[in-house]
């Protein structure tokens, strides 16, 4: 019996491969990489580093966990953006310090963010309001407005998770800003409403002139919770707007079916062991 359901499993396993290459390929290219940078940060003593190659590995699972407790088919288009994504964040990102040496690729990541997790909040909708077992059912401006709501209420979680761990173990994941310049009304002698803009020409920090280094002074993360949230809007803007007119016209959108997951045809057949395999 345990000899035929390995067989089973290995042929189930070559069938998915052979479906799923181009997932499949990426899925082991990524793995070994990051398998890869964990010997390395482990030799080298950072043992953050290597937290996070763990964390990577697991969230790499994400997929297929969701595929089989959730009976439900990824697209493969979806399933590569996630892998990238997490690899660019995780790998790229923190260990291999892209969020400063590459100015923009922090709102880069927002904004694909923005998109995914749009697609998740649109798909969720979707998958009930095909589903025969509920009388759950919203229209496509509806089931759009959800998706962005979702989106934005994901970014919104994670600016708090961003400003927590600020506050209390001092990691700096809100990026600071320098600051040239200072618009406020609080400044303004007469104590009325009017703004004072006001340049900032000289910032004393520990005896040492940050104007000529700097250029000004650093702000607490505010200017990057706000681009941040910018453009996950735009991201998650961008796909209720595709995910709308793809339930207007009822599956029809070449882009948003990449990235919408459908039920399994054969889930309630499956057994986890039977699911995917990758």
């Amino acid at each position: 019996m345990k000899k035929r359901t390995a067989k089973t499993r290995g042929a189930q396993l070559k069938q998915r491969i052979r479906e799923h290459k181009g997932v499949f390929a990426l899925y082991v290219v990524l793995r070994v990489l990051v398998l890869i940078t964990l010997v390395f940060q482990l030799l080298n003593g950072n043992y953050e580093n290597v937290f996070l190659c763990v964390l990577t590995l697991v969230l790499f699972l994400l997929p297929s966990f969701v595929e089989v407790n959730f009976h439900i088919e990824l697209p493969d288009a979806l399933e590569i953006v996630v892998l990238l994504f997490v690899f660019a964040a995780e790998i790229l990102g923190e260990i291999q310090s892209f969020f400063t040496r590459f100015p923009h690729w922090d709102l880069l990541l927002h904004t694909v963010n923005g998109f995914l997790a749009a697609a998740i909040g649109f798909s969720m909708v979707d998958l009930l309001n095909r589903n025969d077992r509920f009388s759950f059912s919203l229209s496509p401006f509806f089931t759009a407005l959800v998706a962005f709501c979702f989106s934005m209420t994901i970014a919104v979680l994670w600016e708090f998770f961003e400003f927590a761990a600020d506050s209390l173990f001092a990691i700096d994941m809100q990026k600071d800003s320098v600051i040239t310049q200072i618009n406020s009304v609080a400044l303004d002698p007469a104590g009325l409403n009017h703004v004072v803009h006001l340049p900032v020409q000289s910032v004393i920090v520990n005896g040492q002139d940050w104007t000529a280094v700097y250029g000004g002074y650093l702000d607490i993360g505010l200017l990057d919770t706000m681009e941040d949230m910018f453009v996950n809007f735009i991201g998650a803007l961008v796909f209720s707007v595709i995910g709308f007119f793809y339930t207007k016209t009822r599956g029809k959108g070449k882009i948003a079916r990449h990235f919408i997951p459908t039920p399994a045809a054969s889930a309630k057949q499956e057994t986890p062991q039977d699911a995917k395999l990758f």
